[in-house]
């Protein structure tokens, strides 16, 4: 990678959203952790240290060697990384007097100082932070101060080492993009450069080094991930790519078909497999969420390796890991090397006994979807709703039957077609239906009814961490219901949730 620059992550919830800052101004960075640095430090154009849970002060805080740093490589240390470069520093860090968190505004900044170049006094920012720094370290100058921070930025004379109090990648902090490129363009010279179209090229170039002839199976799943990854992987190596759809019963109503057209158009290599008897068999009886999941991870990989097996030769497998999964496999509260079971083929077993290509590993989500989108992936298909592993299985309460299969798959229809109807599917991050293990009593056609009882759910999010529930029109939802009730057999009550993330989850199971 050109231009590359290091965040050293000290376990702040942040940490990610200076990468995000970072890579919205077109430049490359890479999150370590401080305990498990990179070799060669000095080939990074500027490092970032982020924030931190921890007091410097504590015995336990973490304690990096910036010796290959300091002094050599432009470096912007941000709140416990300012506190850091103070306490070590010949400074003094101390319990402060006022509450530093949440909202505040800059009262002064240092004249013709290019870190606040196009930055005005009055700029807000956001603190999160107990501790202050109550006096520079050696040869610290101050830049900037609020009312109640005196110290909220300053630089090291005679080095390219910068120091702020507050986080500039918070929405919070309305200037801190601007901060951000002061510090990496036009103090530390990093080039702008990292776009779609140059991943993209950089990546199949990799990739068709790193592959050579061999060949590699991919699971697809449908979703965002997994095709973009495909069509990444079919750029390089071509028909040596064999992609494996895997029908689990439990997709949404002619899913499984739509996905197989969508993905014929595409050129892809693509092998259907309707394994939906032997998964809903699989989950006769099971009622436990847990249960479930099991029960078809387990089914996916005994698919998923009788498939493979039919191909001759495969070296590789393909996966749509994205960076987060990566982030979270080497976290500062524990370096692991698992990236999360669950992600796009479950995490398959050592008896497959191949090796794992994954093109996306340094992309987030939104970054995978405008890759695809440079290379021309059907809109439609890039913003399509996240939609569970175990599918329709989460969203039954209880246990599964065809037919309680069936009644989701056409409420679901309903409710999903509906959003897209009213110019409402692109404003919501996920929608779904509940068929909830509980009848209800109706009157239909002046008879009685005791029929399943359904729950909408939209929600608004930009990661699935945290959510909240859409207010979708009263118009519509009252269309919805009236149409799932007079079109689904077995449906007699339709209600809306209306619970946010947390305290509730986005699935109900």
């Amino acid at each position: 990678m050109q231009n590359n620059v290091l965040i050293l992550d000290f376990g702040s919830q942040y940490t990610q959203l200076i990468a995000r800052r970072v890579r919205e101004l077109n430049i490359f960075c890479e999150i370590y952790p401080y305990n498990n640095l990179p070799e060669d430090l000095t080939s990074y154009k500027a490092v970032i240290l982020s924030g931190s849970p921890f007091s410097v002060r504590a015995e336990d805080a973490p304690h990096p060697d910036l010796s290959q740093i300091r002094g050599k490589v432009p470096m912007l240390a941000v709140c416990y990384g300012a506190q850091y470069l103070a306490h070590f520093g010949g400074g003094e860090v101390a319990p402060s007097n006022t509450r530093e968190y949440g909202r505040a505004n800059l009262s002064f900044i240092a004249d013709n100082e290019p870190f606040f170049q196009n930055i005005s006094v009055g700029s807000q920012v956001w603190m999160s932070h107990s501790d202050t720094i109550k006096k520079l370290p050696e040869n610290g100058v101050i830049l900037a101060s609020t009312t109640d921070v005196q110290n909220a930025s300053y630089k090291i004379e005679g080095e390219t080492t910068y120091a702020i109090q507050f986080h500039p990648e918070v929405y919070h902090s309305t200037d801190g993009k601007q901060l951000l490129e002061n510090f990496l363009v036009k103090i530390a010279g990093v080039e702008q450069s990292w776009t779609p179209d140059n991943f993209v090229d950089m990546t199949v170039a990799e990739l068709k080094e790193k592959l050579g002839n061999d060949r590699v199976v991919l699971g697809l799943s449908g979703g965002v991930d997994s095709t973009v990854a495909a069509v990444l992987l079919n750029k390089a190596i071509g028909d040596n790519l064999y992609c494996i759809f895997v029908n689990n019963g439990l997709l949404r109503k002619n899913e499984f078909q739509n996905v197989l057209d969508q993905y014929e158009g595409m050129g892809l290599n693509v092998k259907g497999v309707d394994s939906s008897a032997r998964f809903l068999d699989a989950l006769a009886g099971v009622e436990d969420p847990e249960l479930k999941r099991k029960a078809i991870g387990r089914v996916f990989i005994e698919v998923f390796d009788d498939e493979a097996h039919e191909i001759n030769d495969v070296k590789w497998l393909g996966q749509g890991t994205i960076y987060p999964d990566v982030i979270e496999s080497i976290s500062v509260n524990g370096p692991s090397a698992t990236i999360k079971s669950h992600h796009n083929v479950g995490g398959l077993p050592d008896f497959m006994k191949l090796k794992v290509v994954e093109p996306l590993k340094m992309l987030f989500k939104d970054e995978v979807r405008r890759v695809g989108a440079s290379m021309g992936i059907d809109p439609e298909l890039l913003g399509r709703h996240p939609f569970p592993g175990p599918g329709l299985a989460i969203r039954i309460l209880g246990d599964i039957t065809a037919e309680k299969v069936r009644i989701l798959q056409e409420v679901d229809a309903i409710f999903i077609n509906g959003l897209k109807d009213w110019g409402l599917y692109d404003k919501v991050w996920q929608a779904g239906a509940m068929l909830l293990p509980v009848n209800s009593v109706g009157v239909m056609g002046d008879e009685r009814t005791y029929e399943k009882c359904v729950a909408l759910r939209a929600v608004e999010s930009t990661d699935g961490m945290t959510a909240d529930w859409v207010n979708l029109p009263y118009e519509f939802l009252q269309k919805t219901s009236n149409d799932i009730i007079n079109k689904v057999k077995g449906v007699n009550r339709v209600v809306y949730d209306i619970s946010s993330k947390p305290p509730a989850t986005i699935e109900w199971e």
